[in-house]
């Protein structure tokens, strides 16, 4: 099947993506990444479209991708992105990449008042081209990739050059070239920020008002708690216990497996993954002067 773009999942393929990304003056990149169900935004495809093809490279499969930090931090080679913040943090964050001389439609977009900047409306204002983004929340991350989600992720960059082709004409016709560089070299420095803990967010869940001083603090306490196991594995928060069960087992008497099971409407499976740990956190000695002023 003669296809626009090539899955690369294997050494042997990498090398012919190699081969053409490395010949390229231009290409235009993106990513796919789940940031919905874990904790830390996880990569799970990387298209690089070189003009011959969309190389749609796995970085589930274990490559030696050393190579494409070369092609992103070389200045002969425009990399054009679309709302690429993110893409530049995840790929310095997993690889340690550097990025010189991109181009980022969505900022050339926005510097020419563009009111809507989404890629798709971009496509259809200046290309006449219709994209569908029906797959944003795609599973990503689970093998294998169907043909419908690697042909949407083709679709991504597919029409990226075209694109910023246009726009650069308009930024030049209006003067707007080294406005819109210096936006670009800015993008170039963005980098991974890790999430922290908001000691003060317990206070902000539905039904904090209603609760006593102690169980302010047990609510404290299991916040803490949710964002640690969820950082330790993996996992979005509200994958480990929802903000409505921590504000229900805060408000435990006598707090036991027995009637976190009963009492919360908590998931009997994640009474079997976590239950003890809740109840050692729910029977933590009780409220210090600190824990007091936090709450």
């Amino acid at each position: 099947m003669n296809r626009r773009w090539r899955l690369i999942e294997t050494p042997a393929q990498l090398a012919r993506a190699e081969k053409s990304i490395r010949a390229a003056g231009v290409i235009a990149l993106d990513t796919e990444y789940d940031s919905f169900r874990y904790f830390r935004d996880k990569l799970c495809l990387i298209q690089v479209q070189t003009g011959e093809k969309t190389w749609l490279i796995d970085p589930l499969a274990g490559l030696d991708l050393a190579f494409l930090g070369g092609v992103l931090n070389d200045p002969n080679v425009l990399k054009i992105l679309h709302a690429g913040d993110n893409d530049i943090r995840i790929l310095k964050r997993d690889y340690g990449f550097a990025f010189q001389n991109i181009f980022d439609t969505h900022r050339a977009a926005s510097l020419l008042g563009c009111r809507q900047l989404a890629l798709g409306r971009l496509l259809e204002t200046y290309l006449n081209v219709t994209l569908e983004k029906k797959l944003q929340r795609s599973r990503w991350d689970l093998r294998p990739l169907t043909e419908e989600q690697l042909d949407y992720a083709a679709l991504d960059t597919a029409h990226l050059t075209e694109l910023a082709q246009r726009l650069e004409g308009e930024l030049r016709e209006r003067g707007l070239q080294k406005e819109a560089e210096r936006l670009f070299a800015g993008m170039t420095a963005v980098v991974w920020q890790p999430k922290i803990l908001d000691r003060l967010a317990h206070r902000r869940l539905p039904g904090f008002s209603t609760l006593t001083a102690e169980q302010k603090e047990r609510l404290r306490r299991l916040f803490r708690w949710r964002f640690e196991k969820a950082q330790e594995i993996d996992r979005a928060l509200f994958m480990i216990v929802s903000d409505q069960h921590l504000v229900a087992l805060a408000r435990l008497e006598d707090p036991s497996l027995a009637s976190i099971a009963a009492t919360t409407n908590l998931p009997a499976g994640k009474v079997h993954h976590f239950g003890a740990e809740l109840l050692s956190v729910l029977l933590t000695d009780s409220i210090s002067s600190v824990s007091q002023r936090e709450a």
